[in-house]
Parts: C-alpha cells; sequence; structure tokens
C-alpha cells in the first residue's frame, strides 16, 4: 500500500455539540473529542487545510431539567458548564480555536437557517399529540419526558432512545412521565406546531446513504437501515416550551425552536468562528459549508445521536437544497462504560477530564484512551487496567527503547546516518499501516495505538540485539522505522511530538523514507503511573 494520496479539499471536522449541564467526562473524551481531534491533527499533518469546531447546545432540554434539579437558573448552568467543558477540552489538548460564545450572531445564525426553510415553503404545520404535564400545565418533550421506547421497551427520554437508537417523537414514548415529579399525572394534548417532512426527502436520503454508507461503522450503518425501513418521522421545528430561542412565526405564536433543528446552523456557525480565529475573515456564516467549496464534512458523534446527525442533520442539509455540502462520514462511537456502567452525570457516576489528568500526563491519558475508545462495541474504563496498560505497553517499553538508542547513538556520535533498503521498507510498511489507521472507512485510533505498542516492542527487541551485537551501524535503519512510529503516532502523543519537532524531526507522514537519517534523541515518555490505592483515579457515585 501506497502512502495516501494528498486531498486539497478543505476538511470541517464537526465533533456533536455537548450540552452544557455539566464538564466533560471520560466518556465524552473517548468518543467524538478525542477521535475527531486525531482525525484532525492527521488531516493537518497531510497539508489539508483543517477546521475542527462545535459549540454548546445551550437550548437543550437537558439544561432546563438539570439547572432545576440543582436550583440554578439555566443561564447560570450554561456558563458554568461552557467554561469546564473549554477547560477540559483545553487540558486534553483537544485542537480547536475554543468554544465560541452563544451570541446574537448565533441566533441570528439559526433563525436565518430556518428562517430560509420557512420562506421557501419547506416546513408544514401539523397538528400532534404531546405529552403534558397536568398540574404544571407544560408540555414534555426530549430531556423533560421519560419512558420506554417503544421499539426496544428500555427506559427513554423522547426524541431518540439511548439503547437503540430509534426515534420516538410525540405520542411514541411509551408510559410517559414528567422527569422532574415522577408523581405528577401526564396525559397528551394536541398542539399545533411546524414540523419538516422527513419522508418528502426519501429517495435523496437513500441516495446520500447508498453513498457514504460504506464509510460508517457497521452498528451505526444498520440503525440507519431500520429507520429507512419505517415511515420517517417528521422533524419538529417548533415546540410549546420555555428554554431556548423564540420561534419568529406567525403559525405557531409562542413556542420556541425545536432545540435539535440548531445542529446544523450551529455546526456552520462554529466552523465560521473557528476560521476567523485562525484569520479567515469570511462574512457569510455558512459559506464555509456551501456546495460549490466542495469541503469534505466529518462529523464524529455517539450511537445514541446516530438518528440526528445521520438523518434528522441531513434533511436539514437537503431541505435547503443544493445550497450546502453533505457529511462525507459519521464516525460513531459507542457507549464507554465507567466499571461495567454507563457513563452518568445525572448519577455523577464519572471521570472528568481533570480527574483523569491528575493521575496521568496529558499524553498518556490521551493514549489510553485512543486504545481503549469503543468504536465497533462497547468497552470499559477500568481504574486498574489503566495504571497497568499504560506501565508494561508503553511507557516501560518506550523508555528503555529510548535509553538503549541514547547508547547506540552515543557509540556513532552525532552523524547523518545511511538507511538501507531494507531498512526504507520497513519504515514504509509502518507508515502503511498507520494510513489504514487514520484513513476513511477504516478510520481507527485504537489501531493506531496499538500500532504502536506493537512497534515499540519489536523496535526494543531490534535495539538490543543491536546494542548486545555491538553493531551501531544499524542504527540508520531503526531510526527510519522509528521515525516512522513516531509520525503514526503524532496525532495521539501530542507533546511528545512537539519535543521533537523542537529538536528539528520532521513528522511528515506523506514523505517517503528517506535514504539517510539524522540521529536524535527519543523523549522519556511521562511518569510510571502511582500503583495502590493512592493511584487510583476517584469516580463520584
Amino acid at each position: 500500500m501506497s502512502v495516501m494520496s494528498q486531498d486539497a479539499r478543505a476538511v470541517i471536522v464537526i465533533a456533536a455539540t455537548p450540552t452544557p449541564n455539566g464538564d466533560l467526562h471520560v466518556g465524552h473524551l473517548a468518543g467524538p473529542y478525542l477521535s475527531g481531534d486525531i482525525y484532525a491533527r492527521r488531516q493537518r499533518a497531510l497539508g489539508r487545510r483543517v477546521i475542527y469546531a462545535t459549540c454548546t447546545d445551550d437550548s437543550q432540554s437537558y439544561v432546563l431539567a438539570s439547572a432545576r434539579r440543582n436550583g440554578v437558573t439555566p443561564a447560570e448552568l450554561c456558563a458554568k458548564a461552557t467554561g469546564d467543558i473549554e477547560r477540559s477540552l483545553f487540558a486534553m489538548g483537544i485542537s480547536m480555536n475554543g468554544l465560541p460564545p452563544i451570541d446574537d450572531t448565533y441566533r441570528t445564525s439559526v433563525l436565518d437557517f430556518v428562517g430560509r426553510l420557512h420562506r421557501d415553503g419547506r416546513l408544514r404545520l401539523r397538528t400532534v399529540s404531546l405529552p403534558y404535564a397536568q398540574t404544571t400545565g407544560q408540555f414534555l418533550y426530549d430531556g423533560l419526558v421519560g419512558g420506554e421506547c417503544p421499539v426496544c421497551l428500555a427506559p427513554s427520554s423522547a426524541g431518540a432512545c439511548e439503547g437503540c437508537g430509534h426515534p420516538n417523537n410525540f405520542t411514541d414514548l411509551l408510559c410517559p412521565g414528567n422527569v422532574l415529579d415522577r408523581d405528577e399525572p401526564v396525559a397528551h394534548r394536541e398542539c399545533t406546531i411546524l414540523v419538516l417532512p422527513t419522508e418528502e426527502y426519501r429517495d435523496r436520503i437513500e441516495e446520500h446513504f447508498a453513498e457514504v454508507s460504506t464509510r460508517w461503522r457497521p452498528h451505526a450503518a444498520q440503525l440507519v437501515r431500520e429507520i429507512l425501513a419505517r415511515p420517517l418521522p417528521d422533524i419538529p421545528v417548533t415546540v410549546p416550551g420555555e428554554w431556548g430561542i423564540a420561534a419568529p412565526f406567525e403559525e405557531t405564536p409562542g413556542q420556541i425552536l425545536y432545540p435539535w433543528v440548531e445542529a446544523m446552523p450551529a455546526s456552520m456557525y462554529a466552523t465560521w468562528w473557528a476560521a476567523a480565529q485562525a484569520g479567515d475573515e469570511r462574512s457569510e456564516l455558512d459559506e464555509h459549508w456551501r456546495a460549490e467549496n466542495d469541503a469534505e464534512l466529518v462529523y464524529f458523534h455517539g450511537f445514541d445521536n446516530v438518528y440526528h446527525w445521520g438523518l434528522m442533520d441531513l434533511v436539514m442539509l437537503l431541505a435547503h437544497g443544493e445550497r450546502y455540502t453533505t457529511p462525507a462520514s459519521n464516525v460513531c462511537n459507542e457507549f464507554y462504560e465507567l466499571d461495567h456502567a454507563k457513563f452518568s452525570t445525572s448519577r455523577q457516576h464519572l471521570i472528568n477530564s481533570t480527574e483523569l489528568l491528575q493521575d496521568a500526563p496529558r499524553d498518556l491519558a490521551r493514549f489510553f484512551l485512543a486504545l481503549t475508545a469503543p468504536e465497533y462495541q462497547r468497552t470499559n474504563f477500568d481504574r486498574e487496567n489503566f495504571r497497568i496498560l499504560i506501565d508494561e505497553r508503553l511507557t516501560v517499553p518506550w523508555n528503555r527503547l529510548a535509553e538503549t538508542l541514547e547508547k547506540l547513538t552515543a557509540a556513532v556520535g552525532g552523524v547523518e546516518l545511511a538507511v538501507s533498503p531494507e531498512g526504507r521498507r520497513r519504515a514504509q510498511a509502518v507508515a502503511d499501516r498507520f494510513t489504514v489507521a487514520y484513513s476513511l472507512p477504516t478510520f481507527s485510533p485504537a489501531l493506531a495505538a496499538e500500532t504502536v505498542v506493537q512497534q515499540l516492542a519489536r523496535l526494543l527487541d531490534a535495539a538490543q540485539q543491536a546494542q548486545a551485537r555491538q553493531l551501531p551501524e544499524e542504527l540508520g535503519d531503526l531510526l527510519a522505522q522509528l521515525s516512522a512510529v513516531l509520525t503514526g503516532a503524532a496525532p495521539i502523543l501530542i507533546d511528545v511530538a512537539q519535543q521533537l519537532r523542537d529538536q528539528g524531526v520532521v513528522l511528515n507522514p506523506s514523505a517517503p523514507a528517506a535514504e539517510t537519517i539524522a540521529t536524535f534523541a527519543l523523549p522519556r515518555l511521562g511518569r510510571r503511573m502511582p500503583s495502590g490505592p493512592a493511584g487510583r483515579l476517584p469516580v463520584r457515585n
């Protein structure tokens, strides 16, 4: 396999918009945010222009529910949680330019996006039946109502089931109850809202999915096929609610925009804002997403958002005709569990990024999360396994290799070393393994991290043999292969990569293996994880 050809198109990487009802926990980070960062860093290394962005999803009903539980206003909760989320992203080295403000410019971008659909006649008035809290007189939707999924019968909020992923709007949810007061009687009451009729876009949805489904992971692709096998639900555009952006339409006075319809204009706004921080001063907020610019658009999100990011948001784009690009791929992760139970902010069953980084340097945390991320099935964060795996598979062999190479380098001096044809062939073979790991549809940080582990063990053995045989002339081949490993590891081990660049080491995945290589020092990797009770990460239950 040859090195991946360079694509001149710009790349827009969008991580699922985080709900600001609490800080990001390790389950969040192991999913869309770290995976999106690794993809973005690899594409930048290939010379592509990349915008990696997201923004907080302030209008979500989960903000309202969490605020009421915590005795604060939704605005206060958003402000605190947004600060916590931004600090967590920064602490983990997520290569965004920050989180854009949810301000008047944001709201204007959302209203323009939805208003254009209204003006173009894309929306329909529907009289629907919604769960209704009879004592407080409040319509319930999404995170305000809990019940049973009509498809898998598991406990579920409204909107979409977290377990099986199927949508369940309006009267679909079985046994609905008010999540803020389980004793309050809940019935159904009719209400006239505006919707976007998904079924009218079926042909274009199926055409798009036929084109991109091979770049999806199997579980998520199967869910889309299951949803397409049934009549497609209408997308609510307005709902009777009290927290969110006021709907500007005469037909639905007093209603707000349904929070999920903000995701696409929010992502466009975040893209525009992130580009502006880097000096791109385009005035049109949606210009980066225009079809004529032909950017590669890639979403990163969890399985519970497949319906929203895979189908609903696609329809939001298709309803604008040919104006916008559509996603080249949706990279979807499964649930990351903690002690074999789902991470949960509401139950405080979680580890935040700040707690994780208190126990390990950033590179080690990123590496462990990449290696154990739930790409194709649920995986488990185990605190003892964290310590053992990082020590035994990464830091110990890494630092032994660094020490051995240091001795071999001292024997030859700081000279330019020859790389044999066999050394170049092996270096290229290593580079090709990382190409598979970082390319669509086979994108897999876990494969990249596992490749690092495998190559470390192999190169350590080769280096120790060279030292035992007193053959320092083999160092050129060793360093060429190690350079390929480090280039492949760079999107994950970002601090080590920077130390290497500071030495003048070029980490270019597009470059073929050279015939000579300058000696360099392999930086020592972090500190060993502490053992025993002091080394145990806290879990808040």
